[in-house]
């Protein structure tokens, strides 16, 4: 008698896909304004703490200082879905960690880009912070008037 052998069929690897990252969160930060970010693609929709960008930061300047991440990389804003929660700081240190989480939120989303946004120090943490006040002065550093008689 004959035995057969019977043989299973290896299943064919399938060739794994690269995914591509669907959402980014990340945060950005000055001062004491924190900036928490949501980059994805998209549609091109931009919020600023649930308001367009133009309301949030009104003046021409603050808009095109938000936007400098995508033209320093040559992208589209239209190309993403960003949401922005910031808080805390004043309204420039608000921007400017809307700006810092921005460039990093795309050094994320696309790492090829990162040798361009370091060039343009966007990707730079401004580690200034304001100086505590000490005791016996008026604040960090003025004392009050001197008085020899």
């Amino acid at each position: 008698m004959a035995e057969k052998t019977i043989t299973k069929e290896k299943p064919k690897k399938s060739k794994k896909v690269v995914k591509t990252t669907e959402a980014v969160w990340i945060s950005g930060r000055r001062k004491t304004a924190v900036a928490r970010i949501k980059l994805a693609k998209g549609k091109g929709t931009f919020t600023v703490n649930d308001q367009a960008p133009e309301d949030y930061f009104p003046t021409k300047l603050e808009q095109e200082k938000l936007f400098t991440p995508f033209q320093a990389v040559g992208r589209n804003k239209l190309g993403f879905d960003v949401s922005i929660k910031v808080s805390g700081g004043g309204k420039n240190g608000q921007l400017e960690a809307c700006v810092h989480g921005l460039s990093r939120a795309l050094e994320k989303f696309d790492p090829v880009l990162r040798p361009t946004l370091k060039k343009k120090r966007l990707l730079t943490r401004d580690p200034r912070m304001r100086e505590r006040k000490k005791y016996g002065l008026k604040r960090a550093r003025k004392a009050p008037q001197y008085s020899k008689r």
